[in-house]
This record gives C-alpha cells, sequence and structure tokens, in this order.
C-alpha cells in the first residue's frame, strides 16, 4: 500500500550536501560482544536497513539465477536521493548484498559518511559465491573476496563483511558451512597480512530450527583466527502485532546471551501481515534484548516484486510506502541504553563447542587449505599430462566426470570431505588445474602398470614437458600425491589478488569436488562412469 505523498528529493539532498562534515566517520570496533565508537567509546547499536535491488533475501534462501547486479553503492544520484530518506528512518547502516570492486564508490561512501552511516558488504556476488550445492573455496572466489575487502578497506564507515549468507539452510547442505568458515578464516587473515585497520568478518544465517543452534556454534567454536567476528541472523518470526514471547524472541535472547562476539538482526521484517507495523523495533531495542542484541537490519529499502520495500522508486521520485511510515514512528520511539566501552568487561569469553558430525551436522572442525594460485600454478606446470587447449570450459565437467571413475582414484587430490574434514591439496586450484591433476595423476598409475597410452582421452588430454624448479619444487614435493591439505599452510593466498544460495544439495555425505559451478560425486561417479571412461580413452 502506497502512501499519497510523493516526494523529490533533490533539495532535501542539496541541503544535506551543504551540511556535510568533511571529517571522516568514526571506526566501529568491536570488544566481547558489542560494537562501539573507536574514539569515545560509546556503545553501538545497528538501525540498519538493506539497500540492494535485484538481490534476494526476505527469507529466500535461493541463489539468483540473475547473474548480474547492480551495485547501489556506484550511483551518486541514487544515493543523493536516497541518502535523506534513510535519514528520516535514523539509519546508521545499510548492507549491500553484492559490491563491484571495478567501479568507484568514493562518492556514495562518502555521502554516507557524511549522513553517518556505516556499511556492512557482503563479499560475494550472484556468480561468484559458495554455493550449497557444489561447495567450495577456491582461488577464483578468494580473489574475488579480497578485491571487495581491498575496495572497503579505504572507507573508515565499512563496518565489516559478511563471507557468507544463509549457505547452509537446511541439516542436508550443513556441509558447505566448512567452506564459508574457510573463507572467513582467510579474510581475517587476509585483513591483518595487509595492516588493515580492524574490520570484522561475520556469517549472516538463516533462522532454521534444526541447525541454528549447531550453525551458531560451529562458526564460533574453535581458534579465533578461523572463527567469526560478529553473527547476523535473518529472522522473519515476529509477524504482524505478535510478542517478544509468541514470536520466540525470548528464547533466541537466551540461546545468544552467553555468544562471545556481537549478535544482531542481519535482516528482519515479516511481511506476512501488511502493511508491516514494525512492533519488534520496540523489543529489538529495549531492555530485554539490547544486553544481547546489537540492532537489526530491516529488510529493504526498495520495494520489489517480493513485497518488502519501505520505499518505491520512479527514476528521481522516490513514494513512501505505508511500511516506511510505520517503521519511522517505531524507530524514533526507541533509544536503546548500552555501556561505554572502558566500563565494559566481557564475560562471554568461553567459545562455543564445534557440534558432533552426525546425520543432522555435516561439517568437521577442520577446514579446506586457503587457496594458493602460485601452488596452483607450479602444479600445472609440474604435470607431464595435462588438459588439451581445444577442451572448452564446458567440456571439463563432463572429462573430469570420465576420469575420476577410472581405476587409481585420479581425483583424490582435488576431492573434499567436509564431514570427516579432509580436502585434497588442489582442491583449490581452477578447475583446468585440477583436471590436469587427475589426467597426469591416472597417467603416471597407467604407467606404472605397462600402459604407456595413459593421456589421451580422445584428444581433451596432451603431454608436455614438466617444468618444476627451485621453490616450485620443494613445494610440490611438500605436498605429495595432494590427498591431504594442510588448512593453514602459511601460504600468504592467491597470489593474483592486488589492492546467496544455490539448490538445496541431498543429504548424502560424500566427497565431492566442483568444476566450476559444476558438483560431482566421487562415490557416484565410480559407480556409474568407470566403464564409460575405459570406452572414451
Amino acid at each position: 500500500m502506497k502512501a499519497s505523498n510523493t516526494i523529490t528529493t533533490t533539495l532535501a539532498a542539496t541541503a544535506l550536501l551543504a551540511s556535510s562534515a568533511l571529517a571522516q566517520l568514526d571506526p566501529i570496533v568491536i570488544k566481547g560482544s558489542k560494537f562501539f565508537y573507536k574514539t569515545n567509546g560509546t556503545q553501538f547499536f545497528i538501525k540498519g536497513v538493506a539497500y540492494q535491488q535485484d538481490i534476494q533475501g526476505g527469507g529466500n534462501s535461493s541463489t539468483s539465477t540473475n547473474s548480474s547486479y547492480h551495485d547501489p553503492l556506484t550511483d551518486g544520484a541514487a544515493c543523493r536521493r536516497d541518502i535523506p530518506l534513510l535519514q528520516e528512518l535514523q539509519t546508521n547502516t545499510i548492507r549491500v548484498y553484492a559490491i563491484n570492486p571495478d567501479q568507484d564508490h568514493t562518492e556514495c561512501m562518502k555521502l554516507l559518511s557524511d549522513a553517518g552511516i556505516y556499511v556492512i558488504a557482503d563479499l560475494s556476488e550472484p556468480k561468484t559465491s559458495i554455493n550449497r550445492a557444489s561447495p567450495r573455496w577456491d582461488s577464483q572466489l578468494y580473489d574475488r573476496y579480497t578485491s571487495v575487502v581491498d575496495l572497503m578497506s579505504q572507507y573508515t564507515n565499512t563496518l565489516g563483511f559478511f563471507a557468507g549468507n544463509e549457505v547452509s539452510n537446511e541439516a542436508s547442505n550443513t556441509n558447505a558451512s566448512a567452506f564459508v568458515k574457510a573463507a572467513v578464516r582467510d579474510m581475517k587473515k587476509y585483513i591483518k597480512d595487509r595492516n588493515y585497520r580492524p574490520m570484522g568478518v561475520g556469517y549472516a544465517t538463516n533462522d532454521d530450527a534444526e541447525i541454528r543452534s549447531d550453525m551458531e556454534a560451529y562458526f564460533n567454536c574453535g581458534p579465533a583466527e578461523e572463527s567469526i567476528d560478529f553473527w547476523g541472523y535473518n529472522i522473519y518470526s515476529w509477524c504482524g502485532d505478535s510478542s517478544y514471547q509468541e514470536s520466540g524472541y525470548d528464547q533466541r535472547t537466551r540461546e545468544f546471551s552467553s555468544y562471545t562476539v556481537p549478535v544482531f538482526f542481519a535482516e528482519y521484517g515479516c511481511n506476512q501481515v501488511q502493511p508491516r507495523q514494525f512492533t519488534e523495533v520496540g523489543a529489538l531495542y529495549g531492555d530485554q534484548m539490547t544486553p544481547v542484541w546489537s540492532g537489526g537490519i530491516v529488510y529493504m529499502y526498495f520495494q520489489e516484486a517480493n513485497n518488502y520495500g519501505l520505499v518505491s522508486v520512479d527514476g528521481n521520485d522516490v513514494s513512501k510506502l505505508a511500511d516506511f511510515t510505520a517503521l519511522s514512528s517505531q524507530i524514533a520511539a526507541v533509544t536503546p541504553s548500552g555501556v561505554n566501552r572502558d566500563q565494559y568487561t566481557p564475560t562471554n569469553t568461553v567459545p562455543s563447542s564445534c557440534p558432533t558430525v552426525g546425520s543432522a551436522w555435516q561439517a568437521a572442525s577442520a577446514l579446506p587449505p586457503t587457496p594458493d594460485s602460485a601452488l596452483c600454478d607450479c602444479m600445472a606446470h609440474a604435470v607431464t599430462c595435462t588438459v588439451a587447449q581445444s577442451v572448452s570450459d564446458e567440456e571439463i565437467g563432463d572429462l573430469f566426470g570420465i576420469v575420476c571413475g577410472l581405476p587409481g582414484n585420479p581425483c583424490a587430490g582435488v576431492s573434499a570431505s567436509p564431514s570427516n574434514g579432509t580436502y585434497g591439496a588442489y582442491g583449490m586450484c581452477e578447475g583446468r588445474q585440477q583436471l590436469a591433476f587427475a589426467l597426469d595423476t591416472y597417467d603416471r598409475h597407467q604407467k606404472e602398470a605397462g600402459n604407456q597410452d595413459g593421456c589421451n582421452f580422445s584428444g581433451s588430454a596432451t603431454r608436455q614437458s614438466a617444468v618444476a624448479t627451485g621453490t616450485c619444487s620443494s613445494r610440490i614435493q611438500a605436498v605429495g600425491d595432494g590427498t591431504s591439505a594442510t588448512p593453514t599452510s602459511g601460504s600468504s593466498g592467491s597470489s593474483s589478488s592486488s589492492t546467496s544460495r544455490g539448490a538445496a544439495a541431498g543429504g548424502v555425505a560424500q566427497a565431492s569436488f566442483n568444476i566450476g559451478s559444476v558438483p560431482l560425486g566421487i562415490y557416484a561417479i565410480c559407480a556409474i562412469l568407470s566403464g564409460a571412461g575405459m570406452v572414451l580413452l
């Protein structure tokens, strides 16, 4: 339902710019389970709005089939149009789901900073993310994630990053969480190694009753270097004029009362009853919840087909919807009270225990290795049997399915078994490099058996002269057959670095590997494709 008044924001934006402060926004820091302003130590409560069009959310955990996206922080005109309205909602934080690191963000980040608004940025984008149906953590993803960190690190109003959003959303795909946690580990190390200012790396989870306890425990357990800095909760249980008890907010608050890092609602705002009244705002920022929760982010600013919008946008004209008016009224009525950093001594200092692997949880505490493109390049030059140049990227998955069904377990060095915590050393390489390793492994086994024609595959494989000297030679020798990777081997990560959601996976935990977006189960391939593979040699 659209409110009657349509406003043109030019004058409001002009007034905002005229009064803008030139100083950078004071960074937000973390101490214990709370956020604070760095300079004066005042506790920071997120009053947020999700701010990006054409990105699925609102409790929808399916990855969008649309791989294109528009980064709203590259559109200065839109930022000038929308920031005055965000200020009307007392917004101090926006969440952006997909950043384009190749474009300029200076104008929007400056406008947001001047308005006192921080940014939490998801590190993925629709076509480059950890997919629950075929999870991986490889050099392509590493480069994507670090490029967003590099870009956003220059702005003091970057609050932090989400390494994943609802990647595991039911028991059958909890194995994917191992890859997300590896991303958390590596982005935390990357920020530290680059001497960037402290910026948190967290995760945004869905509210699934079967896995939520294990999820929050898994990402909080183990060494601090591997665990999340904050926990985002996408929760839509308060619908209409609900209550603290009826919505389950009371239970969630008890569950997180001893959590060691800040927790907040990464998305909220059930729309089953419309227009939304946002009566949960009073509870979220009230005395019962503020000792545990650090606020939340309303889903979402733009009106779209899912009907979660606060405003309707038509060019430079913005129409406030009834939801906008209700949220504005509710948020204006709350004044959360916190504690000063200097007077705060964290008592929640014991991390969670890692969940037990079983039918309801499929990720062991051991994590995938850090992507290392230098090691992958060394291996690709050291093999004597590799992928023919004529093989297209689309054909790699089919060829991989063939070779992995052949004797000698040639794909062990690129496979992954999150439930066992075992990972092939080269599983983090690019798809063509992984296939080269598998082809070479098979060829070596065939030579040992007296067959000198193991590198053919109807012309899809070809021989090359191996080149592995100096550092490359020693690194490859250290890896051996590649069947066992050291998750934190001291690698600096992908050497090419510079400055939400796939279809649910099946419930069988098994070793797997991925070529681009093609998931393949080794055990299934062995049973189905081995005969076909022998014919095609």
